[in-house]
């Protein structure tokens, strides 16, 4: 069974962007992470279902 989930760099390279732009830009976008763990050991986690969806909403028509 493939991962639900992917990390912030996976994600970065999925969607051809840097990872500073997923920890930064993608949430104030609409790209929702999912916290894993607490305080600054906390791993951000992305729902590979959820950034297909956000990516076909940026499709431009």
């Amino acid at each position: 069974m493939p991962s639900q989930f992917m990390n912030a760099k996976q994600t970065a390279e999925y969607l051809n962007m840097s990872v500073t732009w997923v920890y930064r830009d993608a949430p104030r976008l609409g790209l929702a992470a999912h916290r894993f763990g607490a305080g600054r050991n906390a791993k951000l986690q992305f729902k590979v279902s959820d950034v297909d969806a956000w990516a076909r909403q940026q499709r431009l028509r």
